[in-house]
């Protein structure tokens, strides 16, 4: 018998698909009559029925299920006199399942549904379930988002005993609670965040004397309320992180404690686990303290009041003119940490993400991209301090620790980004198969100003690895540091709220064998959970973005257009429009001439008449059609609209 492999199968819409075995180079192409019943995300067995040959992936056959990812599915239901159909909202899960007339809970057609698959079918039958649960119509407002909560199985309320704690807990500060604290009420205190931020989990303080900054990051202890082994800790953990999704927030903990006294809220008394630091004229930091400590914020501080401080605006300066020093301080010195961070090669990816603006019903009115102001970068590098110091602290005391690591990207990835670079006159320099975060820096700078530049900053980012929480510690390549960790945000982050316990124990001299035996156990299996929850979080947002934007270029069809080529494949070009929203060109839509694929030179060219499409090019569209539930959006050339 030929050996299986293991690994994940990846379905496509075509119902062909890929599975990924960790330990080989390029994943193994599943024929459609292969695939042996299994769906997106499963984990399968799969036999080995062609080598791979130069360019050309390995062919498999799946032999076995050994794990099934899809039991519940979330889809449309479309109904039949006597049964039903629910399509599958992922269209990687290429086949409908089958709804009896009595198991559909009377959905109409339209109805958005939770199906709880019964029978997985193979490659010749489709699977069968029982729906669970309506949604709603597909064009009720809000179902569109709970659609992608319920698909990617993200958890909506909490239960009743972790409510219970929550309640439990106090909603002042306490003096006992103070006790054997460094108190820090006297000291000018602020924090800055966006408008609709309501989880205020870090504060700055800051002086200067002698040429020293004294930087204060000041992060909610929230570990003094959330202890291990609770109730609230388990949800915490099951959950690992908060989730955005436009108009609403999926929160990690209650927001008992997330709006309440774990946030910094101003005027009143919090716990805190304080980073303190020294730095120099030069932006190295000589020396810090890690202290548990009590706070009082002065000033609940907007990033665009902050930005109006730094412009000059006469306003808000007589407004907060007491504070209006320490903000000019704050830039000045998040202007040297960002120097140094520069010229150690940290990569700065400042091109605009998407700012989705959305009616009283939930429907998308506006997008534009969001972008970075000096108030932003101000929080952005005094965050990115205390996290490197920690993590290097706790690295040199040789302790069990949480670490955010980010991979050096391998060769595939470079060579194709430096071949299609080059079609620019750029090139990366990639000595002895190593590369430096330098060189992605430097070309950045080269770029900066350029028409080109928001398309080769994504696609910079995207040949980057995946950062991840790790117990070993590889250092992070695009920040280019040898330590680095997540300190900053524990309401809405877990791994925070780890670490923090770590410091803790280690401050109070608990860390002892027994300890960090405990820490060496917990930590790999959470390190995993924890990157694994955040991957979930980020597909989820990624997938609301896409239903939004598509949403709101409904509203816009037969509008044109100036966009850039962003992708150019075997069924089309993706091109992306000033506001962020990116569409597609179809093949079939390129009615002047039989377009081929030239995947050296990332472009399509006209078999007759030799016209060229690339990657970076500007071009003139007009928006055909957009589908919301989809999220997907078709262009035609402008030239075409007659």
């Amino acid at each position: 018998m030929e050996e299986e492999l293991i690994g994940v199968f990846c379905g496509h819409p075509k119902r062909f698909g890929f599975v990924t075995v960790e330990e080989l180079d390029k994943d193994i192409f599943i024929g459609e009559d292969d695939t042996g019943g299994a769906m997106d995300k499963d984990t399968v067995a799969v036999r080995l029925i062609r080598e791979p040959q130069g360019e050309k992936r390995a062919e498999g056959k799946v032999t076995r299920v050994v794990r099934r990812e899809n039991d519940t599915i979330v889809g449309t239901y479309e109904k039949s006199r006597h049964f039903g159909f629910v399509v599958p909202d992922n269209i990687r899960l290429n086949k409908d399942i089958f709804v009896s007339k009595e198991n559909s809970m009377g959905a109409m057609n339209g109805h958005k549904v939770v199906v709880r698959v019964t029978d997985f079918g193979n490659d010749r039958k489709n699977p069968e379930g029982i729906v669970t649960e309506i949604l709603g119509h597909i064009n009720d407002p809000g179902t569109d988002i709970l659609s992608v909560v319920k698909g990617y199985k993200l958890p909506v309320g909490f239960p009743d005993e972790v409510m219970e704690e929550a309640r439990a807990l106090p909603e002042s500060v306490s003096g006992p609670e103070r006790a054997g604290r460094l108190d820090l009420r006297d000291l000018m205190t602020v924090t800055i965040d966006g408008e609709d931020a309501k989880d205020l989990d870090d504060a700055i303080t800051l002086s200067e004397k002698d040429g020293l900054y004294a930087l204060g990051v000041h992060i909610a202890d929230v570990s003094h309320y959330v202890r291990e082994n609770t109730r609230l800790d388990e949800e915490a953990r099951e959950r690992g992180t908060s989730v955005y999704l436009t108009d609403r927030v999926i929160p990690m903990l209650p927001r008992r404690l997330s709006n309440g006294i774990c946030s910094l809220n101003a005027g009143t008394d919090r716990l805190a686990l304080s980073c303190m630091m020294e730095i120099d004229g030069s932006g190295k930091i000589v020396s810090h303290e890690i202290a548990e400590t009590v706070i009082r914020v002065d000033r609940r501080m907007t990033y665009t009041d902050v930005q109006k401080i730094l412009d000059g605006d006469p306003e808000r300066i007589k407004q907060y003119e007491d504070f209006v020093p320490m903000f000019r301080k704050m830039k000045e010195l998040a202007d040297l940490l960002r120097k140094k961070r520069r010229e150690r090669g940290g990569i700065d990816f400042d091109f605009p993400e998407s700012k989705i603006v959305l009616d009283t019903s939930g429907k998308a009115v506006d997008v534009r991209p969001y972008e970075r102001t000096a108030s932003t970068k101000i929080i952005e590098d005094f965050m990115l301090a205390a996290n490197e110091t920690i993590a290097e602290d706790f690295y040199w005391q040789d302790i069990p620790f949480l670490y955010r690591t980010h991979d050096t990207p391998d060769n595939e990835r470079i060579r194709r980004l430096t071949a299609f670079i080059r079609s620019f006159g750029y090139y990366l320099k990639n000595g002895s198969g190593k590369i430096h975060p330098k060189e992605f820096q430097k070309l950045l700078g080269k770029i900066e100003g350029t028409k080109e530049e928001a398309l080769i900053s994504r696609l910079v980012l995207r040949s980057m690895m995946r950062a991840r929480y790790t117990v070993e510690n590889t250092g992070h390549f695009g920040l280019a540091v040898p330590y680095y960790c997540h300190f900053t945000s524990p309401i809405r982050r877990y791994p925070d709220l780890l670490i923090h316990r770590i410091i803790k124990e280690t401050i109070h001299g608990k860390m002892d064998e027994q300890r960090r035996g405990h820490f060496e156990c917990l930590l790999p299996q959470a390190a995993s959970d924890c990157s694994e929850s955040e991957r979930r979080a980020d597909e989820a947002e990624r997938q609301v973005e896409k239903l939004k934007k598509a949403e709101y270029m409904a509203g816009h069809v037969g509008e044109i257009y100036e966009g850039i080529v962003c992708g150019v494949t075997g069924w089309g070009m993706y091109v992306e429009l000033p506001n962020t929203c990116e569409g597609l060109v179809r093949m079939q839509d390129l009615t002047d001439d039989y377009y081929i694929l030239d995947e050296k030179q990332y472009r399509l060219v006209g078999e007759k008449t030799g016209k060229t499409y690339s990657l970076g090019q500007r071009i003139s569209i007009c928006v055909k059609s957009a589908d919301k539930m989809l999220g997907t959006v078709d262009f035609i050339l402008a030239d075409d609209v007659q």
